[in-house]
């Protein structure tokens, strides 16, 4: 029995560090908390306790993640600091020598938070309990609320791909999840809160089941049954996992949006060689051609590393012109970050900080133009749009199904409702189309 008494009364602060999984986990760690007795700090509060989870996808994840810690440490003094997540799996000692710091928990133990708490008195020297990436096993369960109206829904966790260029295999473990009896329950969950869209997460969704014999497929079709969630969308899934028959269905679907996130990396096969993906630029192309043909309207994202090593001019002009030919709406653009322990590294030829510059900023070009050119094409259409709760005195905004985002007058009783819109021109900033209100 846990010995709550410790915790009644107690405040506690939040600082999450990278990926919707991250963020959904967090929430899990806070209603563990809650349920003990802790709150969450007000504004201008002192915080009895911080709780940190990291990212470690770059090195510069690395160095936020050290200096959120830095500035909780001093932003709360006397506080029980408390980290996780995925710089804390990969380098346990490293994190707990951080002054301040008081625990460290790894993948394997940050679902099992009251075992190692104690007292919350705190350490000279932080303690860290990480277990070798071999015995991270427990696939640990979480769905949060996000900032606005979407839930996130954690369905998967870990990677047995082990990308050249990638830490999270050793972050995450291997690929395990809940099951589809458990999942659906937890939607059904939101649902009864009033939830009306909620996010599919995990490291490596498409590979959904390895743990309990089922398939990602088999999830969708279970979900799409829950009555009250209006909408379902699948944060990313690798191309080789897509199947035609996750793209027939969503174009069917009750509640699965036209709406598809899907990781390419690299648009030159050369490239994609040395990534080790599973996956070439014809079947990716394939997956492109499939979508557009069943769903012309899906709002296709699509995730691109520049810079890896052995990326040379000539590879990176390649992998441009792949993009520039595929009908998708808009780019996720990242540098490649060295990374210790990948095989990467073996990797001779190496792409200079300025040129990694210059390659992200055409890209981020091409996905600006990509994406302004599938907003216009909608102008003048009736859509229907989730709306959340705006800051005050400005516009609302939400989503259209497929994506498109919607500015519109402000309402005090349109948060968390689906409103029938006509869309309009682009807003000021260019970010969002107007609309104006059909039918409330």
């Amino acid at each position: 029995m846990i010995d709550t008494t410790v915790f009644l009364d107690k405040k506690a602060v939040y600082y999450t560090l990278g990926c919707k999984l991250n963020f959904s986990e967090t929430s899990t760690i806070a209603k563990m908390l809650k349920e003990a007795g802790v709150r969450t700090v007000r504004k201008g509060e002192k915080a009895d306790i911080c709780v940190v989870n990291t990212c470690s996808v770059t090195e510069t994840a690395d160095k936020k993640c050290r200096q959120a810690i830095h500035k909780l440490v001093k932003e709360h003094p006397g506080a029980f600091v408390i980290v996780t997540g995925c710089y804390a799996q990969l380098k346990p000692g490293q994190v707990a020598d951080i002054e301040g710091v008081d625990l460290v928990l790894g993948a394997e133990q940050k679902g099992h938070l009251f075992d190692y708490l104690g007292t919350l008195e705190k350490k000279e020297k932080g303690v860290a309990h990480a277990s070798a990436t071999t015995d991270i096993r427990t696939f640990s369960p979480s769905c949060s609320r996000g900032d606005r109206t979407r839930y996130f829904l954690k369905v998967q966790d870990g990677c047995d791909y082990f990308c050249s260029y990638c830490t999270i295999p050793f972050a995450r473990g291997r690929s395990r999840n809940g099951s589809i009896d458990e999942l659906v329950e937890q939607a059904r969950k939101v649902a009864a809160d009033g939830g009306k869209e909620i996010v599919l997460t995990g490291v490596n969704i498409g590979d959904f089941g390895k743990t309990t014999g089922e398939t990602f497929f088999d999830l969708v079709k279970a979900l799409d049954r829950v009555e009250g969630i209006e909408r379902y969308r699948i944060s990313s899934i690798e191309p080789n996992l897509l199947t035609d028959e996750i793209i027939e269905y969503v174009a069917r679907s009750r509640a699965f949006m036209p709406h598809f996130h899907i990781p390419l990396q690299s648009g030159s096969d050369e490239v994609l060689k040395l990534m080790r993906r599973r996956y070439d630029t014809s079947l990716f192309a394939a997956k492109i051609a499939k979508i557009r043909s069943v769903i012309p309207d899906a709002f296709i994202g699509v995730d691109v590393i520049v810079g890896t090593r052995g990326e040379t001019p000539e590879f990176f002009e390649d992998a441009y012109r792949f993009i520039d030919s595929l009908d998708v709406t808009q780019l996720h653009v990242f540098s490649y970050s060295e990374r210790p322990g990948t095989q990467a590294l073996k990797i001779d030829y190496v792409v200079t900080p300025e040129e990694k510059h210059a390659r992200s900023q055409r890209l981020l070009a091409l996905s600006d133009e990509k994406t302004r050119a599938f907003y216009a094409r909608h102008r003048g259409q009736e859509a229907v749009v989730l709306l959340e709760k705006p800051k005050p005195g400005m516009p609302m905004h939400g989503f259209t199904a497929n994506y498109i985002r919607v500015e519109t007058e402000a309402h005090p009783d349109w948060d968390n409702r689906l409103v029938r819109v006509q869309l309009g021109d682009f807003n000021e900033d260019g970010t969002a189309l107007k609309a104006s209100i059909q039918d409330a």
